[in-house]
This record gives C-alpha cells, structure tokens and sequence, in this order.
C-alpha cells in the first residue's frame, strides 16, 4: 500500500513539473511576444514658429510641407518600409486579400444614358483597374461595343477617366483625364465612329464640366502652375474658355474671368434648349451666385439671378418659360422655384414643390416628369410630380439609396438604381408612360446578402440632439459586447451618408462583425440646419455626435473599448484625428484616411481655403483661432497618453488634402507617444485623394486596413 501511494506521489509530482515548465514556456513565449514599440524613422525637427494674434504656434515639421524635395521623399520611403514591413508580417494578411480578391470579382455593370441620341454604358468585368466605356445599339443592347477603355491609358491602371462629355450631334466624345489621382484633368476629344482621337489637347483643368455647343464645347480652368506648386500651390484666377474643335488651347476663346476676385470659382452650364447661358460663381463649398444671358447675346454681361454666396442655387432648366432653380434660400430643407428670366427678382419667384419636412436632394426634368429625390432619415424617397407642381405617385423601393431618372424632357424611357448596405447596385428600366419599373440588371457577387440586414437607430449625442446611425451584420449575431466594429463617420460639408453597398466591408461582416455608419452633424441628412449644426464654432457637435455613436455602440453590447475601430476619409479624416485625440481611450484602432490635420494652415494649399465656410481660418478672429487651435489633430496630440493603435493612410499625389496634413500628423504622433501601440502612416504612390484609385491598390489597401485592425484586436480572421 505505501509504495503504490509513494508511486501516486511521484507521479502527481511528475505531473506538476510538467506543468509547471509548460507555465515557463507559455510565460516566455508571452513575453518574448509582448508588444514593442516600432522603430520610427527619426523625423528632424526645425524652429519654424507662427504668431497668432500674439500666440505663437510652433511648427517644427514644416519642411514636410515641400512634396517634391529629396528629404521629404526620403522621409516617406523610410516611414512606408517601416509600415508595410508591419503589415506585411501579419500572418493572416494574404488571406484577407485573397478573399477580397475573390469577391471584388464580378462583373459591374452600370445604368445605360442616353446622350447625343446614342446609347453608353460603363462595365469592368471584375478586377479592371478601371471601368470601361461601352457604345451600345440601344437600351435593349446588352453587349454593346467597346468605345473607350482608360485601362490602356497606363500599365499600372493609375490614369483615370474622370468625365464624359457626348456632342449634341453625338459623333465626338470628349473626356477628362486624370494622372495618379490628381485633381488635376486634361481633356482629350474623340470621333466616336471611327475611334480616332483628334488633335485638341486642353490641359490645367480642374473642377469643371464639359458643356458641348455647336462645334466645340465651355470649360473651366487655371493658369498653368509652376512644376513646384503643381500640387500644393494656391489654385487662383479661375476663367472660362470656349474651344473650338482643331483649335491649339492657346487660340480657346476666353468666355468669364473676374481679375478683381482671384479666389472665386466659375462654371458654365446651358439649358436643354441652348437658348441660354448660366453662370455659377462660387467662393467656397456652400452657396452660389447665379446668372445668366441669352445665347443669342454677344455681350460679356451676364443678368444676376442671386450675387451672394449664403444659399445654394441650382438651374435644373427652363420649363414653359421659366427657369426651375433648387434652393435652400429660406427653406433648409431645399424647395423647387421657377424664376421668370424677365423678371428675375425674388419678388417674382414662384415655389413649384415647396419645402417639405423631409430634405428635397435632386429634381430630374425627365419625360415630361419630375423626379424628386427626397431623404427621409437618410435613405431615399422619389416622388412624381408634373411640371406644374402637382404631385403624381411615389416610385416605391426598400430602406436605401436610389439614384438616376436622368434624360432629355421628350425621352419614354428613364434608369435608376437601388442599393443598400446589403444589397449591390440593381439597375431598374422604367417607362414613364406606363409608370412601370423592370430590372435591367443585377449583381452576381459571390456574397450571401439575404444572411446580413441593416437596422437603423437613434441614439442621444451629448446635447440631447437625437443622430440616426445604420447599423449592419450578419442575421442572428447574439449581441455579447464583443463584435468587431468599425465605425464610420464624416459629418461635413452638407454631404449625406446614406445607405450603400460597400464590397470593402465584407471581410469584417464575415467574421462576425458589424460596420456602423453615424449620420452625424455637419453632413446634410437632415438640410441645411444640419449642416450648419457642425460648422464653424458648432463643429464641436460633430465630434460629440461620433463619441456618443460609440458609446451608444459599447453600452448596447454591440462591442466594447477594445474591439471598436473607427475611419473617415478627408473631413472624416480631421473627425478621427480630432476624436482619439479628445477619447483616446474609446477605441482600439483608429483609421483616419486623406484627413484635414492642421487646421491652422488648411487653407494655404490648393482649394482649401473652399473650405472656410464650414471650417473658419485661423486669421478670421482671435476666437476662431481658439476654437480651431483646441480641436486640431495636430496640435492637440498629447504626451503620457495611452493612444489606440493608428493606420493614417495618404498618397503622394492627392491635391486636394496635401499629404503634408498626414506627413507631420503622424511625425508628432511618433514622437509625443511613447506607448507601443503602432501609430503608423501608409503612403500610397501614384495616387491622390481617392477619386480613380486602381481596383488593384484599392485591394491592397483595404487588406492592410482590416491586417492592421484583426492585428490589434487579437483577431484572426477566416
């Protein structure tokens, strides 16, 4: 009995040396991989200082303003070797883009036009870098003939189509082009029958449209920049231009330039008929001036509908007579007037579709019809109306965005798509005569849409104002408090967020987590008073409005601290930037895309200073600058701070937010954190503000994102 105990006794003790040494190989294994802090590339800092009504604000990484000196480039080079070494040692990476890869693989087909009276459709069979122009016989012809494809404009798909202009008598095509995401565009002129391209060449575009009459077309444009300022300088001086076809650019004939106000806007449009000239002036991204004068009239004058800038104004076309202008000039949810060109003063103004409670986005004058596009808590609702105003029937559809209907006013036959978060694009036929929709087409993506589903709620921001967010993932999910969730948010500029299918967000719905969209102050969900609620010295709101969707996402067990990322783009940038500064603590991953960070210099390259109206600028007052300064991404980083892991991503060639807001973002980010959560910045080549980004980098970078976000979740996915 004793040695059958004492044998008991040895193996219980046998046991526990096993286990013992299995605990100091786990415990140094856990420690050997403990989280270290990156290696950053030293970034040099300078003693350049700006004085704002007597407060001086250091800026010791300005010389990363200068995109094209060799110590900026080496800059970049050593930061990105650092990144995608990081990203590309994550295991699971390959996989996320692979499975991206696989669904992104389908083909895309887009609503058919009708413009010149010719038939056009746009498709990409999948993974084209770009989608191509097809010519097609009719509405009817679903092949249709290969008329255009910006896929052999470059090797690596970085030269972009960015706009389609069809002559009235439809034998030309004339086209923007942009190079590696630039704002800026250059128009080349096609004969469409044959597929020759002619010799006309119209460069230093930017921001225009392309308006075709008789053998030539308007356009807007900027004086030639130096190679130096091409993508940071002040875009001054705005002018008009009329060319005519086999004309040198330098013979185009100057139609509007306004030399006394350099930093104002122009751009031409023409009703249906031809039989007048609209001009629209703008000073920054909200309010317009309008005017107008008759075809027939040689003179340089131009007759004033609006001269300030405080409302938006819209000329759809003229209609028995009288223009019809969209407007939230006393109604901020947008109305529909009609303006005797006679008598254009407002005491003449007439209301077609008054201002209703919910927000009035577009009117298509199509087929003897008008399609109004309303926004109801974010999503779509179209309303038929005659030309008189009478309203007809609605055109009815799910929870989601609808868009289309446009055409000529003698046209039968009109498109329009729905989709929704869910749900990619269905293009829809409809016979305006009839009153009767047919789907043209749907997308056979490899994705399962009907196991997923979007619910939309409203929760409290901190003033008590009530925000609506969608929020979406798979059916069933049971709501434990620990779902990955990226939340998204813009909150700017009067744009909307409204309900879309986004093939990017995918990879997180399929491994059980939940994307989120808050539609939050500053954007236009809810009109004009919407807008304004995050403008100026309201923008705090916008901020608030973002925090509150976090914790409304953490406090109803749809996640916690420590699985919830956050991302926005451009505006959305500055709102991720200025959020982890104020909660560092809220989030796990931040991804703040192309963002806004020095608020105190935004306005000093290229178009920013088109931004001051929701922004302000720091020269304005002693107290914006106050208000601009305490919300800065840049300047309000903070040292002993505990930040979440950070992914900003930018590109070389984005003109529109300078790289240099990302570039001394994340230097001071490196510098002032000591913490080993990486804060990290990914720099993209040959690409801009993400407008005609290949399909190929678009993959690449959306892999890193979800790479970068798993990573710091302890998340591996698939």
């Amino acid at each position: 009995m004793k040695k059958t105990e004492d044998h008991k006794t040895l193996s219980v003790m046998k046991t526990f040396s096993i286990l013992l040494m299995l605990f100091l190989v786990v415990m140094t294994t856990s420690c050997s991989t403990k989280k270290v802090r990156p290696e950053y590339p030293v970034t040099t800092k300078t003693d350049v200082v700006d004085e704002y009504f007597g407060t001086k604000i250091p800026d010791p990484y300005r010389w990363l303003e200068d995109d094209m000196s060799k110590e900026t480039a080496q800059w970049v080079e050593a930061q990105n070797s650092v990144t995608f070494e990081y990203l590309h040692s994550i295991s699971f990476r390959d996989v996320i883009k692979e499975r991206l890869t696989q669904i992104w693989n389908y083909p895309k087909v887009g609503a058919p036009w009708k413009s010149g009276g010719r038939w056009f459709i746009m498709k990409n069979s999948g993974l084209q870098n770009q989608y191509v122009l097809y010519l097609l016989e009719d509405y009817n012809d679903r092949e249709g003939s290969l008329l255009l494809d910006p896929n052999t404009f470059s090797e690596d798909g970085t030269v972009s189509l960015t706009d389609l202009s069809v002559s009235d008598d439809g034998k030309y095509l004339a086209y923007g082009v942009s190079r590696g995401g630039s704002d800026w565009n250059e128009i080349y002129v096609m004969d469409i029958d044959s597929r020759q391209l002619l010799d006309d060449h119209i460069q230093w575009i930017k921001f225009s449209g392309i308006q075709w009459q008789d053998h030539g077309f308007y356009y807007s444009r900027y004086p030639e920049p130096s190679s130096a300022d091409a993508l940071k300088g002040v875009n001054e001086n705005n002018m008009v231009y009329y060319h005519t076809l086999g004309d040198l650019q330098e013979n185009d004939r100057l139609i509007y330039n306004d030399p006394m106000h350099p930093l104002w806007g122009f751009s031409i449009g023409l009703t249906e008929n031809k039989e007048y000239m609209v001009l629209y002036t703008t000073e920054s991204t909200s309010g317009n001036a309008l005017s107008f004068k008759e075809m027939k009239d040689n003179s340089d004058t131009f007759t004033p509908i609006v001269t300030g800038f405080e409302n938006d104004f819209s000329l759809l076309d003229i209609v028995n007579g009288r223009f019809y202008i969209i407007t939230n000039y006393k109604a901020p949810n947008y109305r529909l007037i009609a303006v005797d060109p006679s008598n254009p003063s407002e005491e003449g103004w007439v209301d077609v579709i008054p201002e209703k409670e919910v927000v009035l986005r577009s009117v298509q004058l199509t087929g003897g019809k008008m399609f109004a596009s309303y926004m109801k808590d974010a999503h779509s609702k179209i309303e038929v109306y005659a030309y008189d105003g009478s309203y007809l029937y609605d055109i009815e559809a799910g929870i989601g965005s609808i868009g289309g209907f446009g055409g000529k006013m003698t046209d039968t036959i009109t498109f329009y798509s729905f989709t929704s978060f869910t749900t990619p694009a269905i293009i829809y036929m409809y016979d305006i005569v009839k009153n009767e929709s047919t789907e043209y087409s749907r997308s056979a993506i490899d994705f399962d849409s009907d196991a997923y589903e979007t619910r939309q709620v409203f929760y409290t921001s901190k003033d008590g104002t009530k925000v609506p967010m969608f929020i979406t993932h798979k059916k069933g999910l049971k709501l434990a408090g620990n779902a990955p969730t990226l939340l998204y948010g813009y909150g700017g500029f009067n744009i909307s967020q409204t309900p879309g299918f986004r093939t990017t967000i995918i990879p997180l719905l399929e491994n059980d987590g939940i994307y989120a969209v808050a539609n939050l102050r500053g954007g236009g969900e809810y009109g004009e008073e919407w807008h304004k609620a995050g403008t100026l010295m309201q923008k705090q709101n916008v901020f608030d409005d973002f925090i509150a969707a976090a914790e409304y996402l953490i406090d109803n067990a749809y996640t916690n601290r420590s699985k919830l990322a956050i991302k926005g783009g451009s505006n959305g940038g500055l709102l991720v930037g200025a959020v982890v500064n104020q909660r560092p603590d809220l989030f796990a991953v931040a991804l703040p895309a192309v963002g806004v960070m020095d608020m105190l210099r935004y306005h000093k390259f290229t178009i920013g200073r088109y931004w001051a109206t929701d922004y302000g600028t720091a020269e304005d007052s002693p107290a914006m600058f106050e208000y601009l300064l305490n919300y800065s991404p840049l300047h309000t980083i903070r040292e002993n701070t505990d930040y979440p892991a950070v992914l900003v991503t930018t590109a070389d060639h984005d003109d529109r937010v300078v790289p240099a807001h990302s570039f001394k973002y994340i230097a001071t980010l490196q510098e002032k954190y000591q913490g080993t959560n990486p804060v990290m910045i990914r720099i993209e080549t040959k690409a801009g503000h993400g407008a005609g980004k290949p399909t190929e980098k678009v993959i690449e970078e959306v892999a890193d994102e979800y790479a970068f976000i798993f990573d710091n979740m302890n998340i591996k996915p698939y």
